[in-house]
């Protein structure tokens, strides 16, 4: 698609490799206020594959993640969440439907131990030994610090738990929100290649958005370029470079 295309034409019946729909965004108009942030986006999320959300800051793309999960929902459009039409239900009921979120600002309950805040996390009560284990096998820093409050954890340390929580909530697709900020070089590998192996290996898809443009699209399969609330570029992330026309001319300053 060209950078001059109508945003409508990176919408949810973009072709992919991957199944069938989880996530579906159909012509979203999405307000703060008075304040319209998303103008008519359009995206899909597939079964077995990762999506990139790239942008430069305040174009949408959180937002984008809000209005699926009816955080903040659209006044025009629709989302669908396997086929199912979500638009207007309350967050939870969409979380219930396979939906998990990992926030950039991880909202930890800070007085809870690093063991409470998964144990919460977990659906089926008679699965907690069993996902607790699973997290602490993907993140074994956590097991040392199982019985340490939430609040006491490095920057780091806290954004595993936030992936974690989302890994043992048996999710279908986890939207992720800037999953590098503010993390030191060698953590923000450690992030990359968890999240990698929960899509390869726990039948996961990723909705990501990540201002670490490498990063981005070392782990999707497909992107979608949002500018100022709209969708402006969308395809595969093979060859994908910073330097590409199409992308430089939205991700410059």
């Amino acid at each position: 698609m060209s950078a001059d295309a109508d945003p409508g034409d990176g919408d949810a019946s973009d072709t992919s490799t991957g199944g069938a729909p989880l996530v579906e965004v159909e012509d979203a108009h999405t307000y703060y206020g008075e304040s319209h942030v998303l103008e008519g986006v359009s995206l899909s999320v597939r079964e077995g594959e990762n999506v990139a959300l790239i942008g430069r800051n305040g174009v949408g793309k959180t937002t984008t993640l809000r209005t699926i999960l009816q955080l903040t929902p659209p006044r025009r459009g629709t989302v669908r969440v396997k086929g199912a039409d979500v638009t207007g239900m309350a967050t939870h009921e969409v979380a219930r439907r396979g939906v998990g979120w990992i926030p950039e600002d991880r909202r930890m309950f800070a007085e809870l131990t690093v063991e409470e805040n998964l144990t919460v996390s977990v659906r089926e009560s008679e699965r907690t030994a069993a996902e607790l284990e699973r997290a602490f096998e993907t993140f074994p820093a956590l097991r040392e610090h199982r019985s340490r409050k939430a609040g006491n954890l490095s920057g780091g340390q806290q954004q595993m738990l936030a992936i974690a929580r989302g890994l043992v909530g048996d999710n279908d697709v986890l939207l992720v929100d800037e999953p590098s900020e503010g993390l030191a070089p060698l953590i923000v590998e450690t992030v990359a290649d968890v999240l990698r192996d929960i899509s390869q290996n726990d039948d996961v898809s990723l909705l990501l958005v990540e201002q670490n443009f490498p990063l981005a699209v070392d782990l999707a399969d497909r992107f979608y370029l949002i500018d100022h609330g709209q969708v402006v570029e969308s395809g595969p992330t093979e060859g994908l470079t910073s330097d590409d026309e199409r992308i430089a001319r939205y991700l410059g300053a």
